[in-house]
Formats: structure tokens, sequence, C-alpha cells
């Protein structure tokens, strides 16, 4: 089983929980309708990598994300997701409404920083992503369709949160396809303070 590390101590997810179309700006930038409910899909440990694949054939598209970690029910850490994609199978997928497994599940379709303990308010976090040093997303709590309380209860609606789960919260505007060689910089602030930064050359 694939591993994360909290605190510097590893811990075995066994699912990601993300949330799909959570920014209305990204929302709008694939066209999509703008939700009014929470879309969750769900990536198996399988999916979880230590490095970044650019992936063979069409490109991959990167989707930069608050990432929560669940201990005892709540949140307790926080750390970023880079969310892959294969958007030319996602959208073949979608024109015939069938399931996205096959282009967001696949192995290597995740990646994370470390986690660290959450003692900021969960109202200050926000990401930047830079790739080959331009600033490519940004976004936060503030400008979330869903934020992250709420999330928690519809989640366990149907799903039941182990200690280790992970829910990524959405992606805001920016995302876009990339491609061996890219230098990734990903951050997680509340507010101006950095918390957790991770850098990855995509393979």
């Amino acid at each position: 089983m694939n591993q994360i590390f909290f605190e510097q101590q590893p811990v075995t997810p066994s699912k990601v929980i993300c949330i799909g179309r959570n920014y209305v700006d990204h929302a709008k930038e694939l066209n999509n309708e703008v939700p009014t409910s929470p879309v969750i899909f769900i990536k198996p440990n399988s999916a979880i990598s230590q490095e970044l694949y650019a992936g063979a054939g069409s490109p991959l598209h990167y989707e930069g994300e608050i990432a929560l970690l669940i201990m005892n029910g709540g949140i307790a850490g926080v750390g970023f997701g880079l969310d892959l994609t294969n958007r030319e199978i996602q959208g073949e997928l979608k024109a015939k409404g069938l399931p996205w497994e096959r282009a967001k599940a696949f192995d290597r379709a995740v990646v994370f920083s470390e986690f660290v303990s959450l003692s900021d308010p969960i109202e200050s976090l926000r990401l930047e992503l830079h790739i080959n040093n331009q600033l490519v997303q940004q976004g936060g709590y503030e400008l979330m369709i869903f934020k992250p309380d709420f999330l928690l209860q519809e989640i366990a609606r149907s799903f039941t949160l182990e200690d280790g789960d992970i829910i990524m919260t959405g992606t805001p505007k920016g995302v876009g396809a990339f491609h061996r060689g890219d230098r990734f910089k990903a951050t997680i602030l509340a507010g101006d303070k950095p918390l957790v930064s991770r850098e990855w050359t995509a393979l």
C-alpha cells in the first residue's frame, strides 16, 4: 500500500476523496456547469505516487489542490495535492455519460507534499503553484463553493472516513497540460505564512 507522510511519519490512506468543480472560475474554464451540490469521486490508494509522472501518449493535466488529512473523523493536517487528469479520456467519458476512473484514478494519478498539523484557522488556507518559475494557480478557502466543514459532513453521508484518508478540496482556475522536465513548486499557506512546500520535476 502506498503511503504519505504526516509530520514526517508514514501514513497509509485507504482512499483519496476528490471534490470536482469546487471553484467557480475553474468550472467555467472547462465549460462545466457550476454545481449545486458537491461533485465527489475517489482515487484509490494505488493512484498515489511519490514522483510526478508526465505519462505517455496524450499529455496529462495538473490540478493543484489543498489536501486535508483525516484522523479521528476530523481534519488533522494539510498538504498540497496534484490531481492528475487524462483530459482526452475524460472528455470521451463525459460525452458518453460514463464514470471518470480511467481519466482520474489510474496508477500515479496523484502526488502529495508532506502533510503538517493544522493549527491555523482553516479559513486562512490558500495555495500557490508555480511551474517553471511561473505562477499558474492560486486560490483558497474564500473561493471554494463548498467549504471543508460542509464537505466533511457530505462525504460522511456516503463514505466511512478512515484515519489517513485524504480529502482533495478542488482546484482553482489555471489548470493545464504539463510535460517531462517541467519544474513544479507547490505551496500551502495560511494567509501569507507558508505551511508546507514541495518541488517536483516531471518524469
